[in-house]
């Protein structure tokens, strides 16, 4: 009984017509063996392919290759999406951490003094109020008791 009985002897340009498929898939089966082929003495390689149903001779791989393609295809879109995704957030992050760090900025408190001490207000005691001609320590900063002024 002879093993190609049944199928139909074609080249690879012949075999991806048939089998609806571009000719370096017909060329990765045969790499993986999942076609029967063999090579003529001038070296063409040869396929055998079913005669009878061009459908059942796609089988198994076919769908397989199809499958694969499409899942590479999904595969490759989500990945796009993601790192779209991981800019846009990255984004606002870095817009979120400038934001704090003005917000948090330390306070300039470098402010100047007036040159002429501020009128006293009509609430305030004043230093003939407080009796004996002194002040209220309370109304002077700090750094003018400990240095005068």
């Amino acid at each position: 009984m002879d093993v190609y009985e049944g199928l139909d002897r074609v080249t690879v340009a012949e075999a991806a017509r048939r089998l609806g498929v571009k000719e370096q898939a017909i060329r990765k089966r045969i790499a993986r063996g999942t076609l029967q082929h063999d090579k003529a003495q001038d070296g063409r390689v040869y396929v055998y392919v079913d005669a009878e149903s061009e459908d059942e001779v796609q089988g198994i791989d076919t769908r397989n290759d199809t499958y694969r393609d499409a899942l590479v295809d999904s595969l490759q879109d989500q990945n796009r999406f993601l790192r779209e995704e991981l800019a846009r957030k990255d984004a606002i992050l870095m817009n979120m951490t400038d934001t704090m760090r003005q917000l948090t900025a330390p306070v300039d408190d470098s402010r100047e003094e007036p040159s002429e001490s501020p009128q006293p207000r009509s609430d305030t005691p004043t230093p003939t109020d407080a009796g004996e001609g002194r002040e209220i320590a309370s109304e002077r900063p700090w750094w003018r008791r400990l240095f005068g002024g």
